[in-house]
């Protein structure tokens, strides 16, 4: 399984496991890409940041979300990561704004995420 890696000021060094098997398309691109640098933005429980890339594929989508999912929202062109409910959730779910192409899932504790703050650079990196 491929990893990739993504540095923060507040958390450090986070270790993301990607699907190449259910993502393919999205993430050869993704890798393609790197490295890839933005600023967080948060949305309730959830990180995101935009990527400098677009793809309307439709891959392992869902938006119902497991704690540390990472996907890549088209509409948004953004990567994000999932830690707790968002504006969209019912009860204690996680969903996402719409269905998203689940492309990984972070290694640790997702609630680590919470400590990064909107505007902090990130940066993915292989």
């Amino acid at each position: 399984m491929k990893r990739i890696i993504m540095k923060t000021e507040s958390i450090g060094d986070l270790i993301i496991e990607l699907y190449e098997d259910k993502s393919p398309i999205t993430v050869k691109t993704l890798l393609e890409n790197l490295p890839i640098e933005a600023r967080a933005l948060k949305w309730g429980g959830e990180i995101f940041f935009e990527v400098p890339f677009f793809l309307e594929v439709k891959e392992n989508q869902k938006e119902v979300m497991d704690p540390g999912e990472v996907a890549y929202w088209a509409l948004g062109k953004s990567i994000c990561i999932f830690y707790g409910p968002t504006p969209a959730s019912f009860k204690d779910e996680i969903r996402a704004v719409e269905p998203v192409n689940v492309i990984g899932r972070v290694v640790g504790d997702p609630k680590e995420l919470a400590k990064i703050r909107i505007g902090e650079k990130v940066v993915l990196t292989s």
